[in-house]
């Protein structure tokens, strides 16, 4: 995380560019030629009907590689080859060292609300279906860990005891303390300091009460905005710290702050689904009847996910696709279905089943559910269109993104300002670099997608869809194909 610690506070750091997520002016990103590589498993094809989920799942991991900032590195740990170093004076005008980090979405900017949460979902992926990952858990880990330790000037915006963020750093605590446990065997001495910040950035989050969006205002908003408040993150933060260390602080402090929401809906800004589904484990593997509460939570949360429960909240698109909000809805489709295989996950270790009214929700249940979003998302849909760049024959060629859309430096080495990149930004041609593994927003509720990349809230990729989905295709990829 831009992650910075002194003797008086924390300072949790947003940096970006001045321009916005919807302007269509672009700049020149420093990339360093306009082609691309990536090893030999992702060179298949997959068929209508016969999903390849290793081959989704190493180009979904592989996608982060487009989204780095900062120094990259060279050679096969940089196989984005149109991508090259950027921000790296990141930082500077607020004295603090702000290079690294991903870029949120399609445009050069950099917030830690969204970039945390892809991080707390990369982990949880690789902790729950870490076996299930073969070669790609090395690349998972990598994604994990890409170090948070362009020619404009570049805004810096933070929280501290004056400008508060409980919502923001209680994600960041919750990021670092998964990821504390992603590396506790293979670099123990990573882990200890990672789980060590998350304590510390914790209690920042819960000793200097409030919502970033309130104190930053239209720095964060309308982009990333909080708008489910800090509870749910205070709560997300506390069950991760308690799943990472077992202390009874965390415990006894999800107990004071009592019950949250009853969502339909699981995303960067609204998490406490997950915290519902994370702390049934308590329930579940451990019988502890104190966290019985949480267990029924997540269960009144399916309940309202499936199609055919009496207590259903969910639409779903002809094609099948669960449909939420109409801004990048793959979003909420990649969350929920990590939280339907890892429910249904739980369930069959534990021989578990629950009832939605009258119907008796069993594992199977819930995994054929979230395989219908998967398999959709791969190509199985009215479209034959595969959401995922670079898999499949069809697949979104002109996507909202900088990089991808505007020719490389090795093409053009010339600086491209912002009114010069409205001629890229309108052309009807393919964009010249491909984001390999690149999740976009995806199709309307009618199941459509015009492929046009003036149309954001559908071709626009983000780091917190791709992070939410690594989890389902290893699952699937696994052999679970119920």
């Amino acid at each position: 995380m831009d992650l910075h610690l002194s003797p008086e506070l924390l300072h949790l750091s947003l940096a970006f560019l001045p321009s916005l997520r919807s302007d269509p002016a672009f700049t020149n990103p420093t990339s360093s030629n306009d082609g691309f590589e990536y090893g030999p498993q992702c060179l298949e094809i997959a068929q209508a009907g016969n999903p390849n989920y290793r081959d989704a799942l190493a180009k979904s991991i592989l996608f982060f590689h487009g989204q780095r900032s900062g120094k990259l590195p060279s050679g096969a740990a940089q196989q984005m080859t149109w991508r090259s170093n950027s921000g790296l004076s990141d930082g500077r005008l607020a004295q603090v060292d702000l290079t690294g980090g991903y870029y949120d979405a399609g445009d050069n900017v950099k917030f830690n609300l969204p970039m945390a949460f892809t991080t707390t979902m990369l982990s949880w992926g690789a902790l729950e279906y870490g076996e299930k990952m073969g070669p790609q858990l090395a690349s998972t880990q990598e994604a994990i860990r890409w170090p948070e330790d362009m020619d404009q000037a570049r805004t810096v915006y933070s929280v501290s005891p004056s400008n508060l963020g409980s919502d923001v750093a209680g994600e960041t605590a919750a990021a670092l303390a998964a990821a504390s446990m992603v590396f506790r065997k293979v670099d123990p001495k990573y882990s200890v300091l990672l789980l060590s910040t998350a304590k510390k950035v914790f209690q920042f989050a819960i000793q200097y009460r409030g919502a970033y969006s309130d104190s930053l205002g239209s720095a964060v908003c309308p982009f990333y905005c909080s708008y489910s408040g800090f509870k749910d993150e205070l709560m997300w933060g506390a069950a991760w710290l308690l799943t990472a260390t077992n202390d009874a602080f965390y415990s006894n402090f999800l107990n004071s702050i009592g019950g949250g929401d009853s969502p339909d809906i699981f995303s960067w800004d609204n998490k406490f689904a997950g915290a519902y589904v994370l702390l049934s484990r308590k329930a579940m593997l451990s019988n502890d009847k104190k966290f019985d509460s949480y267990k029924q939570q997540a269960e009144q949360f399916m309940c309202r996910i499936l199609p055919n429960s009496p207590s259903s909240s969910t639409q779903y698109t002809q094609g099948g696709l669960i449909y939420k909000l109409p801004g990048s809805n793959l979003q909420y489709v990649t969350s929920i279905t990590f939280l339907l295989t890892t429910y249904s996950k739980l369930m069959s270790s534990t021989k578990h089943t629950f009832n939605c009214g009258n119907l008796v929700v069993t594992p199977s249940a819930l995994s054929s559910l979230a395989k219908r979003q998967v398999d959709y998302i791969l190509g199985e849909n009215p479209k034959r269109m595969s959401y995922i760049v670079g898999y499949g024959a069809n697949y979104p060629k002109r996507i909202h993104h900088r990089g991808s859309s505007l020719p490389s430096l090795a093409t053009h080495p010339q600086r491209i300002g912002c009114d010069a990149g409205f001629q890229f930004f309108y052309s009807s041609n393919p964009n010249p670099n491909i984001l390999v593994g690149a999740v976009v927003g995806g199709p309307d509720q009618n199941d459509g997608f015009p492929d046009d990349r003036n149309d954001y809230s559908h071709s626009e990729p983000a780091t917190y869809i791709n992070g939410a989905l690594v989890g389902p295709l290893a699952y699937f990829a696994g052999g679970n194909n119920t």
